[in-house]
């Protein structure tokens, strides 16, 4: 028994005629004849009652044409799921990030991730970008937004650039440096410096300590914690001068400190992360997703840009 069997039978079953069912499926009708005497030989029981006059169903005949209702519905939506899933259009996408330089964009580029791609789970997973480097390499996560790290060129990995992101002091707004547009890394040297720790960001820990050390000094250091919420904290308690990049400089807007570009200027990059061997439909289409709003600007722009807009931002504009 093959699908051309049960098509041509649920035709003669719906028609209940020969010649109605041949035209509908635009065969002959021997052909259509002999096919549904295979089928009844097959299943060893008839059909169809058939007399010159009618074609009626058989008790089987209704059984069978129930079934094979059901079982082409079934075999529909499975193709379509197929097709869907290779369009990247069902499926899963397991996301790794960091936290602070990604909030400016991510949540309005997962909400239209999701606009185009219902059908897609989408499971966050927020770590340091050592940890997010590791879970794409072993497969736990399917793409991620972070930082480079030492190791990754071992990893075998895949990446595309978002952006290079300038080094920021930040200072709170009553300070005397807070009336600088810029700030020179070697007027830091007087200062003692608040940097997110090692442990949580390697790339951009080590660029601050490049940086400083191009400028002619070793940087002192009044705190290094895990959060770039506590590194904000501690500079508006007047605990020293916080060194950020600029796509974190969002996260400062709400407090009592004003974000100075630093020169020269210094940078650290935000890449996408994922391995071409797990390069599947729903990764692609975040992928090309974030390259299309890299390009247009989006990634960037506050939540009054056009696309990408979530309706709550809308609003309450």
């Amino acid at each position: 028994m093959d699908l051309r069997h049960l098509r041509y039978f649920q035709a003669v079953a719906e028609e209940l005629s020969f010649s109605r069912a041949a035209r509908r499926l635009h065969v002959a009708q021997p052909a259509l004849s002999r096919a549904i005497q295979e089928l009844e030989r097959e299943l060893r029981t008839r059909l169809f009652e058939r007399n010159r006059r009618n074609v009626r169903l058989t008790p089987a005949g209704n059984v069978l044409l129930h079934e094979t209702a059901v079982t082409l519905d079934r075999l529909a939506e499975s193709i379509r799921r197929v097709q869907r899933t290779a369009a990247g259009e069902e499926g899963e996408l397991r996301l790794g990030y960091i936290g602070p330089p990604t909030q400016p964009f991510l949540g309005r580029l997962l909400y239209e991730y999701r606009r185009r791609f219902p059908r897609v789970a989408v499971h966050l997973e927020e770590r340091t970008p050592e940890r997010v480097w590791e879970m794409v390499a072993k497969g736990r996560l399917s793409i991620a937004i972070t930082r480079p790290v030492h190791s990754h060129h071992a990893l075998g990995l895949r990446t595309m650039l978002l952006r290079n992101e300038r080094l920021c002091a930040v200072v709170p707004d009553a300070d005397p440096l807070a009336k600088k547009k810029a700030l020179a890394w070697k007027t830091l040297a007087r200062e003692a410096l608040v940097v997110l720790a090692r442990r949580e960001g390697v790339g951009l820990h080590d660029e601050i300590i490049a940086a400083c050390r191009a400028a002619g000094f070793t940087p002192t250091m009044a705190h290094t914690p895990s959060l770039i919420g506590t590194v904000l904290s501690y500079v508006e308690a007047g605990a020293g001068v916080g060194i950020i990049s600029e796509g974190i400089s969002t996260n400062a807007s709400g407090a009592r400190l004003k974000v100075i570009p630093l020169t020269p200027a210094h940078t650290v990059p935000l890449v996408i992360v994922w391995s071409d061997e797990r390069d599947d439909p729903p990764t692609a289409a975040f992928r090309e997703l974030a390259r299309e709003w890299q390009k247009s600007g989006l990634l960037w722009k506050p939540d009054g840009a056009e696309t990408g807009r979530h309706p709550r931002a809308q609003a309450h504009s």
